[in-house]
């Protein structure tokens, strides 16, 4: 594996972006084939990269540096002062959400093939979107994390837009407004730690803004580092979403495609969890342990309130949506405990519920591609006509509600630990939010496959033969986890001991 080996994992899509351009627009089995096989190169190399970390490679071989831009010579002080260079590398969160990204967008681009037209421009965009997603988790500094997360906005706002729903533009226009504005207020932070230490690489930065060997060009003030902090805190708290920054996430869910639900759900909001944790933790430690116990109270209000409100929805897409707000929430119950249970549940809960989030859109896209609605009230007796497709349905339910054996107990666990040694009373609070989980999924997924259907749905097909991969191969996963834990935690041993007591 040469030097540049994250640089051809990340750009991998774009041969299939060059290829799809030359396509004929009209040939649409052709497109969704060659939309599909892009995503492949991507997720060979995330894998590859997996188990040779498995079989002892340092990670830190993968990391690749080229000099990039200079905004001025201050050479006679320190050699890369005020230089930014294109540098990518991984650590093992990184890894496992460079093989989560991967993986679900091959799954994701399978079930694109519901996609009724204009698939040439949907699936461009899409190969464009897992760029910026790839590039996001693989950026060594923060104006390339910056730039990347950009380009992650950019596809989603056409492909909610045009490819969605009845208020299609609505929710794409909120999506880019509240992310627009979230991407401001980072791109202030960067700015500012770029003035006061000339250089954003976030290694460096850990240990300039905390004191470390050297020091910065300008001092740093107590009260500038927490109001950094709580600027990123807000930045990311929009993209996780925390309430109250949460109603523009709603729409999206309800309103794009169930393909790019499965990609916003499983990735894209995970982004705002990677953030406070990398740079978040990693760049302001005192301050997070500072704001500990206020980030511990917004996880339990998020689990809560998604919660609650996931419990009186009529469209299955709406009580998902709902449940995504509340298990965000135990990500921040993770975080907020600031120790070792808490931060590896926060970081097993992200992988987690990208995977189930994946699973249950996917069969919302089943569901709506046969029927085209999502109304509980309507969706009756598809035990029935669907036994498979509603037993996989059942299963995803029980995943997230945190049966024993899948991957969704093991992060629910973990978290909560993590917050029951440092607030216990807090978390038998927050633990209601578990109970309520177990209610509204079940209420939800049990009225869908026994309950009394309002039309007949006869002579409907069950699952089809490319709808197989992406459920067999998310249930698979999340089984793995829940009965081997150690294909997460082994890469995230140094990670969570650099983080936490």
């Amino acid at each position: 594996m040469n030097s540049y080996y994250l640089s051809l994992l990340v750009f991998s899509p774009l041969l299939g972006i060059v290829l799809l351009a030359l396509m004929p627009k009209n040939n649409e089995k052709g497109l969704k084939m060659l939309g599909v096989l892009a995503t492949l190169p991507a997720t060979i190399l995330a894998l590859l990269a997996y188990f040779s970390y498995l079989g002892g490679k340092d990670l830190a071989s993968f990391s690749e540096q080229v000099n990039w831009m200079r905004f001025s010579d201050f050479s006679a002080i320190h050699a890369n002062l005020f230089t930014v260079k294109y540098e990518l590398g991984i650590d093992g969160f990184s890894l496992l959400m460079v093989v989560l990204t991967s993986v679900l967008a091959t799954l994701a681009a399978i079930a694109s093939l519901h996609i009724k037209n204009e698939w040439k421009g949907y699936y461009m965009l899409f190969l464009l979107l897992e760029i910026g997603m790839l590039g996001v988790f693989t950026a060594q500094n923060l104006i390339l994390f910056f730039i990347f997360f950009e380009i992650t906005l950019i596809p989603m706002f056409f492909l909610i837009g045009k490819w969605g729903y009845f208020n299609k533009e609505k929710a794409a226009y909120s999506f880019l407004i509240y992310n627009g504005l979230g991407s401001a207020i980072l791109l202030i932070v960067i700015m500012v730690l770029f003035a006061k230490t000339g250089t954003t690489n976030i290694e460096t930065l850990k240990v300039l803004v905390n004191g470390g060997e050297g020091q910065t060009l300008a001092a740093m003030s107590e009260s500038l580092k927490m109001g950094l902090f709580i600027a990123l805190l807000i930045a990311f708290g929009v993209k996780l979403p925390i309430f109250p920054l949460h109603s523009w996430m709603l729409r999206v869910h309800v309103e794009a495609p169930p393909s790019i639900v499965m990609l916003h759900s499983g990735i894209l909001l995970k982004i705002g969890a990677f953030g406070l944790i990398r740079f978040g933790m990693g760049i302001f430690p005192e301050q997070f342990e500072t704001l500990a116990v206020l980030i511990a109270i917004l996880g339990v209000i998020n689990l809560l309130y998604g919660a609650f409100l996931a419990f009186i929805q009529t469209d299955f897409k709406m009580v998902l949506a709902y449940s995504s707000i509340s298990h965000m929430g135990i990500v921040l119950i993770g975080l907020g405990a600031s120790n070792e249970a808490g931060v590896q549940g926060a970081i097993f809960q992200v992988v987690s519920h990208g995977l189930i989030s994946a699973l249950l859109f996917f069969l919302v896209s089943v569901l709506y591609e046969r029927v085209q609605t999502t109304q509980m009230n309507e969706l009756g007796g598809f035990a029935k006509s669907m036994p498979i497709a509603s037993g996989f349905l059942l299963a995803g339910a029980m995943a997230s509600l945190g049966l024993p054996g899948m991957s969704g107990f093991v992060s629910e666990f973990m978290a909560f630990l993590g917050l029951f040694k440092e607030m216990p009373i807090l978390a038998a609070i927050g633990a209601l939010g578990i109970i309520m989980t177990a209610v509204y999924l079940l209420r939800a997924v049990l009225s869908i496959t026994y309950g009394q259907a309002n039309r007949e749905y006869a002579g409907i097909r069950d699952l089809r033969s490319f709808e197989w991969a992406p459920v067999l191969v998310l249930i698979g996963l999340i089984i793995l986890i829940g009965v081997y834990p150690a294909v997460l935690s082994q890469p995230l041993e140094n990670i969570v001991l650099g983080i936490g007591g």
